[in-house]
Order: C-alpha cells, then sequence, then structure tokens
C-alpha cells in the first residue's frame, strides 16, 4: 500500500513536472516579455523568415547553370536584396546580381572563383555554403512559389518593422500627430505597391482581339470622342478628348486664366459626361470657386457677386444655376497643403461611391508637397510628385489636370508662345505628362471685334504623347472667368450680360 502511494505520489510529481514544463515552453513562445521592475515590454521572437526557402532559391541559381540568367532575371523582378533574411545569403544574392550585370556565368567555380578574387569569403559565411547548395536539386517548376513563399514573410518584416517605428515615433514629442500619419501612410503605401499583383503580360494575339474590340466599339459610336470631352472643339480635335490613366498639364503664366480654364473643363465634363469631377484648390478657398461657376453659368459679371447689387432678373438666374450646380457631383476641395498621399486617399474613397471618375484637377502643382522630401530640393521633390500624380492616374484609370505655372523668362521674350523648357521647376514634368497644354496671350492678335472684357487667349498643345501638336484659339471673358471656342466668323455682342 505504501509502495502504491509512493508511485502515485512519483506520477502526480511527473505530471506537474510536465504541466510546468509546458507552461514554461508557452511563455517562452510569447512576443512580448513585460518587465514589471522597469515596466519596459521586450521583444522576444524572431522575425519572419525560412532558412530552407532562401537556401532553395540560391540554389536554382547555381545549379542550373544554362539558365542560371533567365532565374536570376525571374527572382530579381520580385525579390529586392533585403528580401533575404540573412545576410550571408542577402550578400551571395547580391554576388549573383553583380555577377549578372557583368556578364559572367553563374556556376559553381565562377562563383567561387569570384568570392575569393573579391574577398568575400568571410561576408557569404565560407565557401562551404557554397558547396552546401549543390546538395539539392530543385526543380524550377516551382521557381514562383519559392519566391512567392519568401515574398510573403518579406513582406510580413517590413509590416513589423513599420508597427514598431510607428511604436518609436509615438514617444517623440517634436514629431507631430500629422507628420507621423504622413509618414505612417507613406511607408504603408509603398508596402501596398510592392506587394500588388502585377497585370499579366499580354500575346501579341490577345491584343489584337482587344484592338480590334475597340475599333468595333468606336465604329458604332461614329463621331464620338475617344476620351472624356473638354467641351471646346479646337481642343478636343486635337486630343480625341483627355484620355483615361493620363496625366495633363496646363500652364500658363500668371493671371493668364489657368484656374478659369481648369474650372470651365470641370463644368464642360460634368454636363457632358454626368461623371463626378474632382477639385483640388490649394490657392483659392471652394466659396471663391463657387462664385466664379455661379458667373460662368448666370452670365452675370463677377462685380456684381461682390458688391451684391442683383435685380430682380439676375436673381432668377442665381436661383435657376444653384438649382442645376446642387446636383452636379463636383467636389471642391480647398486645402493649402495637398500631397500626391492626400489625392489618393480622396480618389480611393470616392472609388467605393463611385465606379467611374470623370476628372480630376489640381490648381497648382507647384504648391503640393511631399512630406518624403525633406533631403531633396524643390526640382526634385516636383518630378516625385508628377511621378507620383501620373501612378495614380493608371491606378485609378481617370484623367488628372495638373495646373502649372510658367518661368518668368517668358516675359522678355519676344515671342510669346511658351516652350516646354519654360515650366516651372520642370525635371520630370515634361517626361511624366502625356498631354500638356500651355495658354498664353499673344500681342500681335488684332481682333477688334470682341466683347468689352474679352481677349483672346492661345491654346498651344506643347505636347500629346499619342497624338499631334498644334495651336487653337480660346475667346476668354475676364468678367465672367468663362472660356469659350473662339470663331473668327462670329460678331461678338458688346453686352458683357448678354
Amino acid at each position: 500500500m505504501k509502495n502504491q502511494n509512493l508511485a502515485n505520489q512519483k506520477n502526480n510529481d511527473d505530471y506537474l513536472k510536465i504541466r510546468k514544463n509546458k507552461k514554461l515552453e508557452n511563455e517562452s513562445k510569447s512576443l512580448f516579455i513585460y518587465d514589471e521592475q522597469n515596466n519596459i515590454l521586450n521583444f522576444t521572437a524572431q522575425l519572419p523568415h525560412s532558412f530552407t526557402l532562401e537556401k532553395t532559391l540560391l540554389t536554382c541559381i547555381l545549379v542550373n547553370c544554362d539558365t542560371s540568367f533567365q532565374t536570376l532575371e525571374v527572382i530579381m523582378e520580385h525579390l529586392p536584396i533585403d528580401a533575404f533574411y540573412f545576410k550571408n545569403h542577402q550578400r551571395l544574392y547580391e554576388t549573383f546580381i553583380t555577377m549578372y550585370h557583368e556578364n559572367l556565368s553563374i556556376d559553381f567555380l565562377t562563383t567561387t572563383d569570384y568570392i575569393q578574387c573579391h574577398g568575400l569569403i568571410n561576408e557569404v559565411g565560407g565557401l562551404q555554403v557554397i558547396s552546401e547548395l549543390l546538395k539539392e536539386i530543385p526543380t524550377l517548376v516551382y521557381l514562383m512559389d519559392y519566391i512567392r513563399l519568401v515574398k510573403q514573410k518579406y513582406i510580413r518584416r517590413c509590416i513589423i518593422k513599420i508597427g514598431l517605428k510607428t511604436v518609436e515615433n509615438g514617444f517623440v514629442m517634436n514629431f507631430s500627430v500629422y507628420e507621423q500619419l504622413l509618414s505612417l501612410d507613406s511607408e504603408i503605401q509603398k508596402l501596398t505597391k510592392d506587394v500588388q499583383i502585377k497585370k499579366k503580360d499580354f500575346s501579341s494575339a490577345e491584343l489584337l482581339r482587344l484592338i480590334i474590340d475597340d475599333l468595333w466599339e468606336k465604329v458604332r459610336r461614329p463621331g464620338q470622342l475617344s476620351g472624356t470631352p473638354s467641351g471646346f472643339n479646337g481642343l478636343d480635335s486635337y486630343t480625341d478628348g483627355f484620355q483615361k490613366s493620363e496625366l495633363i498639364i496646363l500652364a500658363g503664366r500668371p493671371s493668364v486664366g489657368k484656374t478659369s480654364f481648369g474650372l470651365n473643363i470641370s463644368l464642360n465634363v460634368l454636363k457632358k459626361t454626368r461623371l463626378p469631377v474632382l477639385f483640388f484648390s490649394l490657392e483659392m478657398s471652394a466659396q471663391q470657386l463657387m462664385y466664379r461657376l455661379l458667373s460662368m453659368e448666370t452670365r452675370l459679371d463677377q462685380t456684381k457677386f461682390k458688391t451684391g447689387l442683383l435685380n430682380n432678373e439676375d436673381w432668377k438666374k442665381i436661383d435657376l444655376v444653384m438649382r442645376i450646380l446642387g446636383k452636379i457631383p463636383i467636389h471642391l476641395y480647398d486645402t493649402p497643403k495637398l500631397s500626391s498621399s492626400d489625392v489618393r486617399k480622396v480618389l480611393k474613397n470616392f472609388s467605393k461611391i463611385y465606379s467611374q471618375i470623370g476628372l480630376v484637377v489640381i490648381d497648382y502643382l507647384q504648391l503640393m508637397h511631399e512630406p518624403v522630401s525633406k533631403n531633396m530640393n524643390r526640382s526634385q521633390e516636383i518630378s516625385l510628385i508628377t511621378r507620383e500624380l501620373k501612378n495614380i492616374a493608371r491606378e485609378f484609370n481617370v484623367p488628372i489636370i495638373a495646373l502649372s505655372q510658367l518661368s518668368r523668362t517668358l516675359d522678355g521674350r519676344i515671342d510669346p508662345k511658351p516652350m516646354l523648357s519654360d515650366l516651372r521647376d520642370s525635371g520630370s514634368i515634361e517626361q511624366d505628362a502625356d498631354l500638356v497644354l500651355m495658354l498664353y496671350k499673344n500681342k500681335q492678335n488684332s481682333i477688334t471685334n470682341l466683347t468689352p472684357g474679352s481677349t483672346i487667349i492661345d491654346l498651344s498643345i506643347a505636347k500629346q504623347r499619342n497624338g499631334p501638336i498644334g495651336n487653337t484659339q480660346l475667346l476668354f471673358n475676364e468678367y465672367l472667368t468663362k472660356f469659350e471656342d473662339y470663331d473668327k466668323n462670329e460678331r461678338y455682342s458688346p453686352n458683357p450680360n448678354s
């Protein structure tokens, strides 16, 4: 009986010991350990990685001598160097890339010779690491699966690092909350782009099929523009409308009517397509913009709105136009600080409401800023902005018009017609833009039969990626801030409110 009790006691002790070990094991798996004495959280877990998968990818490059370049090209397309967790794997992968760019064959002998000649033996973990890669012969059939799994772990590491950086920044009191949020959003946007599935490559047969479908659609609706109409016949005859995913630059010197022309186009798009328009204004308030819209549509002089000297007929016009403007989907955003990420956020929210957006207008480019560009000069920052705006246009499949200033050098020239080099902070503006439009006053115009307050404004199509360049003329009424097509044969009324 005594022996039985001792045996039972031993079993109980063993059971409790196992339970205790299990508890300790579970505790050791915790990601964080709380130090009560110092009131500190310590991060204990290893970052996500897979030694086997990384080794397998490197093996795929090394052992398939005949296809090493092709294999490496595929891997390079999807994985940066720091996608590998282990430093020696990073260094070996970087060595393969360097050998690729130097057009050196990649196999065991050439790689070991290159590593020895360049003193990289310790950095790659010794020559035995390369020898280990030869022990397995992985099939290239599963190459994309290997890449995908390694990339997933890399992305998870990035997410963790962003999270830890955000926590750290949260304790920095001289780092404003707004700047923290912008920085966090920028990091997430970069990461999101990295994980987005790329569109598949189209074969020539697929592309031709798409083109045939597009052509048949045009045949069924002859005379219709392929893009979003600007509402100005001269401009549309050159462009066939603003095409989806285009970045359009509308440039001019101050007071030439850039904002008014942008508003005119916005109204025309709304009338002709019934699609929503987003107008970002960094200089004028939303109320000022709405006053301009009222003046355009009622054909009432802006001074009447400023002074309030309105008669009964004027009020009837205002009432009618306000009923119309209140129903059309134009969204005015007046913000003195606007970044490309702000534009993307707004478009992302609106894409949840509308299946399609007709047009985006930004007034104007040189007033935009990028929070992540602290170490850049202004030209580099503008280049970053235009590149991002082009990406946004493609991402949301919408034409974006960005108003831009022209440099002062234009004022001193005999020929008033601006050139692409006159774009202020030009950098990559010319390169990123699909269409560049330039408004300017031609002093050589000697037209006398115009409405008081009206003037002829020349519109130069200075660049068009997929079409001709040229010049057209517009009639601008300064009293109404309204642009119209100019007809040389038309006699214009002397009454600005007619």
